[in-house]
């Protein structure tokens, strides 16, 4: 697997896009290598299609736009599947169930999801994802903050310049744990949602290929191996919660 700009269209290569900086699912290791669930489902994917991967790493929000201009052949890269997102791209079977929480300062008035919408609330969301899509939809009265990193994200609510942070519960309940003190963390998924791999529209042979490697991947328990070498921590304390998380 390596990572590179091959932008020619070889049928050996399989181009899998995705945005680096959403830990444990796409990330760079200490030694500057993409690493993560995605990337490691990448990998299988590409030995199943024996087909050698390059993984490119892009911002969130260009990842369909570089699918339509084929410079990349896949998006693996926690993406939900909505019907927005269905009338430019295709999508494989889901793979991944995530919740969407919230982070708040401590102390915060937020204590439910009830207190979001409230006049004068600023709450904290990352640009092009689910849960900016969320409070758009649901939230009329409050201030939204938008940023394009995560990092940038968690800094105003840190530094209490947001009351908080709407994003996936798995990175809500990491950055509690990495700020105890000065955070809390709502874990009950204000909605729940299906990630899955993004595919050109009318790709159906590779679809059907993708579907089915899903498949054989789970009933080879591939998915379980992943959730434990990176989630373990997430998985037990969601389970003792009785928190949905699915993968």
């Amino acid at each position: 697997m390596t990572v590179g700009c091959h932008h020619q269209s070889d049928p050996q290569l399989l181009r899998v896009g995705m945005d680096l900086s959403f830990p444990p699912f796409e990330m760079i290791d200490a030694n500057g290598r993409p690493d993560g669930i995605s990337v490691m489902m990448a990998k299988a994917l590409g030995d199943y299609l024996h087909r050698r991967v390059i993984i490119e790493n892009i911002p969130f929000v260009g990842l369909i736009p570089s699918l339509q201009t084929k410079k990349i052949d896949l998006i693996i890269s926690s993406m939900t599947d909505t019907p927005e997102r269905r009338q430019s791209i295709a999508f494989s079977d889901p793979y991944l169930t995530l919740g969407l929480g919230v982070l708040t300062h401590q102390p915060s008035p937020i204590h439910s999801i009830t207190d979001l919408d409230v006049p004068g609330r600023r709450i904290a969301l990352r640009q092009g994802t689910i849960g900016q899509q969320w409070a758009q939809e649901h939230l009329r009265k409050a201030t939204l903050l938008t940023f394009d990193q995560e990092a940038t994200a968690l800094l105003e609510v840190l530094e209490n310049r947001a009351d908080g942070f709407i994003y996936d519960v798995i990175s809500i309940w990491k950055f509690h744990k990495e700020h105890p003190g000065e955070t809390s963390a709502l874990l009950t998924p204000l909605e729940v949602s299906s990630s899955a791999i993004g595919i050109r529209l009318h790709d159906d042979e590779l679809r059907q290929d993708v579907n089915r490697f899903l498949k054989e991947f789970r009933e080879q328990q591939g998915f379980e191996q992943l959730g434990n070498r990176y989630l373990r921590d997430q998985k037990e304390f969601f389970a003792k919660q009785g928190i949905p998380f699915y993968l």
